[in-house]
């Protein structure tokens, strides 16, 4: 379904792995993308990209995530308020001030709960976070707060994204690094077939939090058997417990499970279906195998 008010040129703050896909399906699309080099923190130039180009709609995907992980964000403090917070408070700021609509790719790591329980109904929108326990997930939680209230902005939560290919942000490419990998099941993003939906959202001016999660939680070891199956079948790996996993990591991780209900119904009422997690990891694997990883 095409937007009423068909918005034809987007600024995209952020230049990384994210973000250039989402460059790329609009740029597929017809699309004016132009992309930001502004300091998201600096209000001053923020305004003057904004006021320059004019955009329809922003796009965020700037924002530390932190690489190898999260870890890193423990060592790095000051950076990751700077810019999980300030820079994405100034940004949406900025937007409001000059009446543009912004959709923000936050993170849905502000949810935990207790592997040790089986009946816990799975996280939705209206649910309060419960999470902070590492800095990265203390700066999106506080940032969130900060925005939330904002009526120009579509908030869209992700969690251990997946693509395509070999990128250092890819969870692929995180877990087969590691030699032991804890499995349990979580929600996450599946970015191929959710990507193209938050367009749709942010095209259409949706306004709110979705997380955008694919339905149905999955395994680490569920993904690396895909991996084995059709890519690298000498693939190895030994699981080992929660315990054992928070002695090697400087924060703890969280392991949500996502009720993605809000984000289907809204994505059908626009025409578009959302894969289930194992239907869309299988295509993405089968994907990655067709383009020789």
């Amino acid at each position: 379904m095409a937007p009423v008010n068909d918005p034809k040129v987007f600024v995209i703050f952020g230049n990384g792995w994210i973000a250039g896909q989402l460059k790329d399906l609009l740029k597929k699309s017809g699309k004016t993308v132009i992309t930001s080099l502004a300091r998201t923190e600096n209000r001053e130039q923020v305004l003057g990209d904004l006021t320059l180009h004019k955009p329809d709609r922003v796009i965020n995907c700037a924002g530390i995530r932190g690489l190898p992980n999260v870890d890193w964000c423990e060592d790095h403090k000051v950076e990751t308020m700077r810019s999980n917070v300030l820079g994405v408070l100034n940004l949406v700021d900025c937007c409001f001030q000059l009446g543009i609509h912004i959709t923000h790719v936050g993170s849905a790591c502000i949810y935990d709960r207790d592997l040790s329980l089986s009946d816990q109904k799975p996280f939705t929108e209206e649910d309060e976070p419960n999470y902070a326990a590492s800095w990265y997930s203390r700066s999106r939680l506080i940032s969130e707060n900060a925005i939330s209230h904002y009526p120009n902005l579509l908030l869209l939560r992700i969690r251990v994204p997946v693509g395509a290919d070999f990128n250092p942000n890819n969870l692929i490419t995180k877990l087969m690094k590691y030699d032991r990998l804890l499995s349990v099941p979580a929600s996450g993003s599946v970015l191929p077939s959710l990507l193209p939906g938050a367009i749709l959202l942010s095209e259409n001016a949706e306004t709110g939090i979705y997380n955008l999660i694919s339905p149905e939680p999955f395994t680490n070891n569920e993904i690396m058997e895909l991996v084995k199956k059709h890519i690298r079948p000498t693939l190895t790996w030994e699981n080992f417990e929660l315990e054992d996993q928070n002695k090697v990591l400087k924060a703890p991780r969280c392991n949500p499970i996502y009720n993605p209900a809000k984000l289907v119904e809204k994505l059908a009422e626009l025409g578009y279906h959302v894969k289930n997690s194992h239907e869309a990891l299988e295509d993405l694997v089968l994907e990655m195998k067709q383009k020789g990883y």
